[in-house]
């Protein structure tokens, strides 16, 4: 049997990337899936491949950032497939910046959809799955530029994410009791079109291309390789199945060996 047979998962920033492999691949577990993102035609992308697996999808439209919209979110997912057993807190922004170049709209910016709207979908989920009363998995995806790697995008997102680190574990031991497991990963470099915009952002400062880019932190990176997001999405299922019923306020970097703490 599949390790998420019967299960319900709700995936925030599911159009493409990270997000859209995770939602996938819960799919070829066996769960249904609730596909957010702020595009409904990516999201509807995304549930279309969840389908095509035999399984149940709503794709919806979510802004991670709005509190209002956060809760209509949940709400949906419910209405639409019954109940919610896992949430992946997926949904995050960031651009390529020097530490003197950001400005207060970054700031404003970055920490209203990597943080709070983290915190917001992290509370309304365990809402929900306090009210079901049998439980239930948190998989927030923060990033090793939390942790202290030196190349984050900006330093506002590494602050965004070192807030999503410490509120894993926080969240952990306070939802521990409902039999509510919280985790984090923490990507290293992934290929996404987040960190492709990225290393674009990087091109004139560098002066290497986009794939030059990738050639080089493939050289710091111990195992020689960047991340697919298939690498990140084989961690979440992890973590939702079975196999993880009992660790819970941990963060993992999949990083090919970037970060050791």
């Amino acid at each position: 049997m599949p390790d998420l047979a019967g299960k319900t998962a709700l995936v925030t920033g599911a159009g493409n990337g990270i997000g859209e492999a995770i939602a996938v691949a819960f799919a070829d577990e066996g769960a249904d899936v609730a596909v957010a993102d702020i595009q409904l035609d990516a999201a509807t992308r995304t549930a279309e491949k969840v389908r095509a697996r035999g399984r149940r999808a709503v794709a919806l439209a979510a802004d991670c950032g709005d509190v209002p919209s956060i809760l209509q979110m949940v709400a949906r997912t419910v209405a639409g497939l019954g109940r919610l057993d896992i949430v992946v807190n997926n949904a995050g922004i960031s651009r390529s910046a020097d530490i003197m170049d950001l400005t207060e709209h970054d700031w404003d910016r970055m920490l209203r959809v990597n943080t709070k709207g983290v915190f917001f979908c992290l509370q309304a989920a365990a809402r929900q799955m306090i009210r079901q009363g049998d439980g239930g998995r948190i998989i927030n995806i923060a990033s090793i530029s939390g942790r202290g790697w030196p190349l984050a995008s900006n330093a506002i997102y590494a602050a965004s994410k070192g807030a999503v680190v410490a509120l894993t574990a926080t969240a952990a031991q306070q939802l521990g009791r409902h039999d509510i497991n919280v985790n984090s990963i923490c990507p290293g470099v992934t290929l996404t079109d987040l960190v492709t915009k990225v290393y674009e952002g990087r091109v004139a400062e560098s002066g290497k291309t986009v794939d030059e880019q990738v050639a080089v932190a493939e050289q710091s990176i111990p195992l020689g390789r960047v991340n697919t997001p298939q690498d990140i999405s084989a961690m979440a299922v992890f973590l939702a199945s079975a196999g993880g019923r009992n660790i819970t306020g941990q963060c993992y970097n999949v990083d090919g060996g970037l970060v050791s703490n």
